[in-house]
């Protein structure tokens, strides 16, 4: 099941969309006002879903917003997680963190609620004075059954899906200030969406391939399987100490390919449009501005 969130006629609502996103189906407010309430009360509503929702509307007619579009914490992100992008990071001069190359335990750092917008909101790349903007293409875990200390192989129980965010960093910001939450804090430097898949249609998730395209040019594109700490050590490791909660949101790293990469950097510009695609779940596209 593909869920979205959109505004249609100036309402927000919850819908089910279909699997090439081209119409949604509302749900109705008394099963999801929202989204962080569907996935805290999906286990009882989902046999019930399907039947609830009401006619399918062209995905034309709605704006769609970011699935989750206040997470109600920080967005947990990992840094350095995929072989090639930490050797990358760690040769672009940009990285003012531990200098070995590939991590020894998860990179954890996180992003403000305020830093999410939605499909086809345009990033603030105003916002960054040192005009340093870059994209970051990531698989991200969305929480469904909340715990602390949970273990690798009960880790995947917890997931209740899988959405796509773009975690826009300003890199001089983050080489200068000796940590990211800055560099990655900027509002409106998370794009999320454009829709959640849930679990059960995604029970693999290593089988999913996530591509990134800058204005149509190809410039990432990684198998999941290829992280550095696959999602059960990622869960793992975050739900040790700290209790997860339904509707948390987890961003699992980015592959090789992001403009601080080049030489010269290719850093994001106003006009240029970024696409990340990530089999089984769509399409996240959004315009600089």
């Amino acid at each position: 099941m593909r869920l979205v969130t959109f505004l249609y006629n100036g309402r927000q609502a919850v819908g089910i969309a279909d699997e090439v996103l081209s119409q949604v189906s509302p749900l109705p407010t008394e099963f999801a006002p929202d989204m962080l309430s569907l996935i805290a009360n999906y286990d009882q509503l989902k046999s019930g879903l399907a039947g609830a929702a009401g006619a399918p509307l062209p995905i034309a007619s709605v704006e769609l917003l970011a699935p989750i579009p206040r997470p109600s914490r920080n967005v947990f992100c990992v840094g350095k997680n995929y072989h090639e992008h930490a050797k990358e990071f760690a040769g672009s001069g940009f990285d003012s963190s531990a200098k070995e190359i590939v991590p020894e335990a998860p990179v954890i750092f996180t992003k403000p609620s305020s830093t999410v917008i939605g499909p086809g909101a345009s990033i603030p790349n105003y916002l960054d004075p040192t005009d340093s903007t870059d994209y970051e293409g990531e698989l991200t875990v969305i929480i469904g059954r909340g715990g602390r200390g949970i273990k690798k192989q009960d880790a995947l129980a917890h997931v209740f899906g899988y959405t796509i965010i773009n975690d826009v960093t300003a890199r001089t910001l983050q080489h200068k200030h000796r940590q990211w939450f800055i560099g990655k804090g900027i509002d409106g430097f998370c794009p999320m969406g454009p829709a959640i898949l849930t679990a059960d249609e995604m029970p693999d998730p290593t089988k999913m391939r996530l591509t990134t395209s800058v204005n149509g040019e190809r410039r990432q594109d990684a198998s999941v399987a290829d992280l550095i700490f696959d999602i059960p050590t990622l869960i793992e490791t975050l739900s040790a100490g700290i209790t997860l909660e339904a509707g948390d949101v987890i961003a699992t790293g980015t592959p090789a390919g992001v403009g601080l990469g080049f030489k010269p950097p290719r850093f994001l510009k106003k006009g240029d449009v970024v696409t990340i695609e990530v089999s089984g779940i769509g399409k996240l596209e959004n315009p600089v501005g």
